[in-house]
């Protein structure tokens, strides 16, 4: 990818244009794409001058937001998917792919820092609405001719995404004052073996099979050694000498799927819910724990093993050149003699371990770069080409209806269509709508090579399909690509239980002593670190001596729609205390977890004091939405849980507003933000995880407004919380 100045909000290289055909299919067209002050630009080719017209443009101001889709095959091209669209109206969106995860941080952080500097005063909003956003809507327009990834471009200006991302991480990577869970062992093969501490309140449920963690060094990208490790195809037969077999049996999203993995120790097989993502600094977390599929039973001749917790985290080292890996497990191997458990099990594991040192001699034969073809893409192989085909099923049996049709029904069918979608129907190509003939890539005939190794031979029976007639068959292949099943289950699966009619405010108890399951209490302020007074010059943090206002109340709720506006609810404590009519402020973070049944855990903060007497706080709460979502900030802390959920969570602190979507409801006395975990595939898919194991964790936050100038220097924290336990089965249901 072609690459610009990183001192400037510019940004411009090649990137595809995902959309999606009447029936549903997508398929992607190729733009050459151009930021730069505030506008967006597209061409056919490449610009040859800054005078050349663009095709079409729009203007990126502080409307636009950014997010991260994760991976996605289309027409059997991987490619890592982010989204541009209007906060007020999220239909109005672009779909953009971009070959690999670090094209894709780019842009996403180049899209952020623009509409970050646009117009975030108050008042904005509305002129953004009214004038700025007529010229967004061109962008679902937006087409281009289909290329392969590796493309001919001109590479001799591209950026080294890993060493722009590293370059401008902080120098603090953790804002958590805590002791390490880790103690080291031993050490093989230059791999320092580390075990987990046992954890005093996990009633035992971990300690049975303790976590062991390798860590080493790999002279190789995060990026190249992330593509590595996702493969599940021959390439992996390099490295891995406890793989034998593999394949993706769901797509869950771009950050989540389930694999099922055939391994050539003792004949275990093991089947895992897989997630990943990127943090701002270039390093990748992937993590898996086991599940339950309803396609992919346990096999006769294989004992399935349940892994427990486990993953990678490889982070950039030395500007980027070199990494640090993490390979931890936490796993039962069910054996069925009690003796062989200990001493087997740990020798088993420290095993698996040492593949991190197998890799870094893959690595340091290939000189870093990518060890094969196939590493983008090899674990597709099973469910992308079963797709494949019946897309193509599908798509020919459209063109003989298109082709069937004459001028006249043509036409009323694009009059139609422009009916329904008058943003699109100007900047699409009717024609181009079913096909999308590439030419011959290096990547398609990888593809090919790997295609046998990687056939549907334990879940044929899933496969096989009656003879249908030709209609039949069209619309079951429609009804199938329409209706995505999701066949997983967590080994954490949860009961319910009815609710009782809550209070709002009342509905999950208060424990100081920290030992009453389900509960909460204030977290120690000294836990987190904050910007201290000359943060701008040394870029400093100190811990925080202190909170601001004081958490009085928290709800634990669940409903089946998204419970919204809580402190403005009669027989609130927040109109209790309005009814009074004293002088008390509440400030309210209600985090809603959305599916099937909507999790709802609100926290209630009070202060006494006027709000006016805290400036920072008083610009938040009278500002518009753009102003609060580039200011308000969470830092989480699991202090008590597996592995896997605090690599899941993390331990920096993180925008809100810039990664989800925050509703304000701002009344009297109260403001209240309701964050919606399910307007991100990456938060939906930690909060997902995180959820099996709610019973056994300790979770901490700290919230507060990022202080960005010399004048609202230093930092202070609005309230922290500390959730023991939290139980999903003891949610209080909302009754209408």
């Amino acid at each position: 990818m072609d690459g610009s100045q990183i001192g400037e909000v510019k940004m411009e290289g090649w990137l595809h244009i995902i959309r999606s055909n009447r029936i549903g299919l997508q398929y992607s067209r190729k733009r050459y794409f151009v930021l730069e002050d505030h506008l967006l630009k597209s061409f056919k080719s490449k610009p040859v001058s800054n005078l050349q017209k663009p095709g079409r443009s729009a203007i990126i101001d502080s409307c636009i937001r950014v997010t991260d889709n994760g991976r996605e095959s289309i027409h059997r091209n991987v490619f890592f998917i982010f989204t541009l669209y209007n906060s007020s109206n999220p239909k109005d969106q672009l779909k953009l792919g971009a070959c690999s995860p670090e094209e894709t941080a780019g842009w996403i952080q180049s899209f952020q820092e623009t509409a970050s500097k646009g117009g975030t005063y108050p008042g904005t909003d509305v002129a953004c609405l009214t004038s700025r956003w007529q010229s967004f809507s061109f962008l679902e327009g937006l087409l281009a001719c289909r290329s392969s990834c590796s493309g001919n471009a001109n590479h001799n200006n591209s950026i080294d995404w890993t060493l722009c991302s590293s370059t401008k991480m902080d120098r603090v990577t953790s804002d958590i004052v805590a002791p390490s869970p880790w103690t080291i062992f031993g050490c093989q093969n230059g791999l320092r073996l580390f075990k987990e501490a046992k954890d005093r309140d996990s009633h035992g449920k971990w300690d049975d099979h303790p976590a062991i963690m390798a860590v080493g060094v790999v002279d190789g990208t995060s990026e190249a050694i992330f593509q590595t490790l996702m493969s599940l195809g021959p390439s992996r037969s390099e490295w891995d000498f406890c793989f034998y077999k593999g394949s993706v049996v769901e797509h869950l999203d771009g950050h989540t799927d389930i694999v099922h993995k055939m391994l050539r120790m003792k004949r275990r097989d093991i089947l895992l819910r897989r997630y990943w993502r990127r943090e701002d600094d270039g390093t990748y977390v992937i993590l898996y724990h086991s599940v339950f599929h309803k396609k992919c039973p346990p096999q006769k001749s294989y004992v399935r093993a349940c892994l427990k917790s486990g993953g990678y985290v490889i982070s950039p080292l030395n500007e980027g050149k070199h990494s640090v890996v993490k390979h931890m497990l936490a796993i039962d191997w069910k054996f069925w003699k009690s003796y062989l458990q200990t001493s087997a099990a740990r020798s088993i594991t420290i095993h698996m371990l040492q593949r991190v040192s197998a890799l870094r001699e893959l690595f340091k034969a290939k000189q870093g770069k990518y060890p094969s073809t196939d590493i983008s893409s090899g674990e597709w192989v099973r469910n992308v080409r079963l797709q494949q085909s019946e897309e193509e099923s599908v798509v020919d049996m459209c063109t003989q209806i298109e082709s069937g049709k004459s001028e006249e029904n043509m036409s009323e069918g694009i009059e139609k269509a422009s009916s329904e979608h008058s943003s699109l129907v100007g900047f699409s190509d009717a024609a181009d709508e079913f096909f999308d003939a590439p030419e011959p890539t290096d990547y398609d005939q990888s593809i090919d090579r790997w295609d046998c190794d990687f056939r549907p031979e334990v879940y044929a029976q899933d496969t096989r399909q009656p003879k249908l007639s030709t209609a039949a068959v069209f619309v079951k292949k429609l009804h199938d690509l329409a209706v995505q099943k999701r066949g997983y289950m967590d080994l954490q699966d949860m009961t319910r239980v009815d609710g009782i009619c809550c209070s709002y405010g009342n509905t999950l108890h208060k424990d100081p002593t920290c030992t009453l399951p389900c509960s909460w209490t204030e977290a120690e302020p000294s836990t987190f670190l904050i910007r201290g007074e000359n943060y701008l010059e040394d870029r400093q943090k100190f811990k925080a001596k202190g909170t601001l206002m004081q958490m009085v109340a928290a709800d634990w709720l669940r409903s089946d729609k998204r419970e919204d506006d809580l402190g403005g609810r009669p027989g609130s404590i927040v109109q209790k205390y309005a009814a009074q009519g004293g002088p008390e402020f509440f400030f309210i973070v209600n985090i809603q977890v959305p599916g099937s049944t909507t999790y709802t855990l609100a926290l209630y903060y009070k202060m006494n004091t006027p709000v006016e007497d805290s400036p920072l706080l008083y610009n938040f709460i009278n500002g518009d939405n753009a102003y609060r979502n580039s200011r308000f900030k969470l830092i989480p802390y699991i202090s008590k849980g597996s592995w896997i959920v605090k690599q899941s969570v993390g331990k920096k602190a993180c925008l809100i507003g810039q990664a989800l979507e925050i509703n304000y409801f701002r009344g009297k006395n109260y403001l209240e933000l309701g964050i919606d975990i399910g307007s991100s595939t990456v938060a939906r898919g930690v909060v997902s995880l995180v959820l099996g194991y709610l019973n056994n964790l300790v979770i901490e936050m700290a919230f507060l407004i990022q202080a960005n100038t010399e004048e609202e220097l230093p930092e202070y924290l609005l309230g922290t919380c500390r959730l023991n336990h939290l139980d999903a089965t003891r949610s209080v249901t909302v009754k209408v």
